[in-house]
């Protein structure tokens, strides 16, 4: 779509380390791809985050904004903050990485266990398995869209047997008080919609599958 027009493609990759397709990693798709390395991710240093990018140029400028914008020992050319990753950051990163093929494949099973018990009932919707993807399986956002109980009913069943999932794409960043005022509201009717029903369940490493079959029973249980 880009090739032609002139427009740069920035990846919000922020969930995506480790993600290919067709063997090729994600970030060889845009002009530069943004990860997050916060603690909750499926790879991370903590905190931080990197930037992987094609285009030599973009070096220089990356590596003045995380310092300050300087780039000399008396110029500043470009606003800039203090992003820069400290050693143990790093050190926790490099010890991650060891063990992140092992960390993805425990969370495939889990994701797994999720599917064979919510895959076949109507009204909820799964991530849809796309061929020639690798997942990372940093999440399991499920739809529920004319299930017998609407999303906020499930979230408070499980919360109710101490189950803490999560509404993570609720409320809509456009909804936030913060950005009404400075920004022109935009008509997002699938995102609204899709916010309105979406619950992201518990999934990690090292959850158990009886507790896997835990949270489906309390899904599933009628009311």
């Amino acid at each position: 779509m880009t090739k032609g027009h002139y427009i740069t493609v920035i990846y919000d990759a922020a969930h995506a380390f480790g993600v290919t397709v067709n063997g090729v990693g994600i970030a060889n798709f845009g002009d530069a791809s943004m990860f997050s390395f916060h603690a909750t991710k499926v790879f991370h240093t903590i905190e931080g985050g990197a930037v992987a990018y094609k285009e030599d140029d973009l070096a220089k400028r990356l590596n003045a904004m995380k310092n300050f914008g300087i780039t000399g020992p008396e110029t500043v050319e470009y606003v800039g903050g203090n992003a820069k990753m400290n050693e143990f950051q790093a050190a926790m990163g490099l010890c991650n990485l060891r063990h992140i093929d092992e960390e993805i494949e425990k969370r495939r099973l889990v994701a797994e266990r999720y599917h064979e018990r919510l895959a076949d009932i109507e009204g909820i919707k799964l991530p849809k398995l796309q061929d020639g993807v690798k997942r990372n399986y940093a999440y399991l956002p499920v739809l529920f869209d004319g299930y017998e109980l609407n999303r906020d009913e499930i979230f408070e069943r499980l919360k109710a047997g101490n189950v803490f999932a999560r509404k993570y794409f609720y409320p809509l960043t456009s909804t936030f008080e913060c950005y009404k005022e400075r920004f022109h509201s935009v008509d997002t009717p699938v995102a609204a919609y899709i916010a309105d029903r979406i619950l992201t369940l518990p999934l990690y490493a090292d959850l158990d599958m009886g507790d896997v079959d835990r949270i489906c029973d309390i899904v599933l249980a009628r009311s």
